[in-house]
């Protein structure tokens, strides 16, 4: 059996890796879009617009409550959850902190507007929202060349 290294960090950088984990399903990013549009839901508000069964949204909605990305309060038998503002500005925070570390020349940037591709197959409309590697070379480039060769 190995040994698993496990390593301190401070304590900031420790909270941010519990908000980032807490935030890596996509289920707990939606209940947390509903939450900033509207605060103080029931699990079963939630559930009436995410259509997942009642105990897996309360899982999700327990993994943010331990990251303290939502908070709880009890009206009778009813939970109402709400967002947990501390921890988002810690995220926020931390990630203007980083990004604004960060030099990009506009030149270099892409995005997906940027990109352009040749469609042909019947789910075509979908593949315009592909991304396009730029060291990859698309169909009609390579058929270019080739042309050129002959």
């Amino acid at each position: 059996m190995g040994i698993t290294k496990h390593l301190k960090f401070d304590k900031e950088t420790e909270e941010i890796g519990k908000i980032c984990k807490a935030l890596g399903h996509a289920t707990r990013i939606q209940i947390m879009t509903l939450l900033w549009k509207r605060n103080n839901r029931t699990c079963g508000e939630i559930v009436e617009l995410i259509p997942l069964a009642q105990s897996t949204i309360s899982k999700h909605l327990l993994e943010l409550k331990k990251a303290n990305l939502v908070t709880v309060q009890y009206d009778g038998k009813k939970t109402i959850y709400s967002v947990g503002v501390d921890n988002i500005n810690a995220l926020k925070k931390y990630f203007s902190s980083y990004l604004s570390t960060i030099e990009i020349s506009e030149e270099n940037k892409e995005t997906v507007l940027t990109t352009k591709h040749k469609v042909q197959s019947r789910n075509s409309h979908l593949k315009k929202y592909n991304y396009q590697f730029s060291h990859k070379k698309s169909k009609e480039k390579t058929e270019g060349i080739a042309e050129k060769l002959t």
